[in-house]
């Protein structure tokens, strides 16, 4: 079975289960380091500049295409509803 890569294309190592004396020693490491407000804040918007949104060309393509397949998901239904239909009653006819 092929390991997963990681986004850098390296390897990663498979996660070890916990054994109980391992875990109790990993609980005893050093706590988390608590983000102040304004570091959060700051974190945020750099992540938040990283965003990148769709051009108006994309989004119109993009919605057109949506729209072209629930429309085909549509009909594709419809035919399947009206072909179950004729069939019903086709056989709940014989039962007459």
């Amino acid at each position: 079975m092929a390991k997963a890569k990681s986004p850098s294309g390296r390897r990663t190592q498979p996660v070890q289960p916990a054994i109980a004396g391992n875990a109790v020693a990993a609980e005893m490491a050093a706590p988390k380091k608590r983000t102040s407000i304004p570091q959060f804040i700051s974190q945020v918007r750099a992540e938040g500049r990283k965003i990148v949104w769709p051009s108006r060309k994309e989004t119109w393509i993009t919605s057109v295409m949506v729209l072209i397949m629930v429309v085909i998901a549509a009909i594709f239904f419809f035919v399947v509803d009206a072909g179950l239909s004729v069939a019903s009653r086709y056989i709940l006819a014989i039962g007459q």
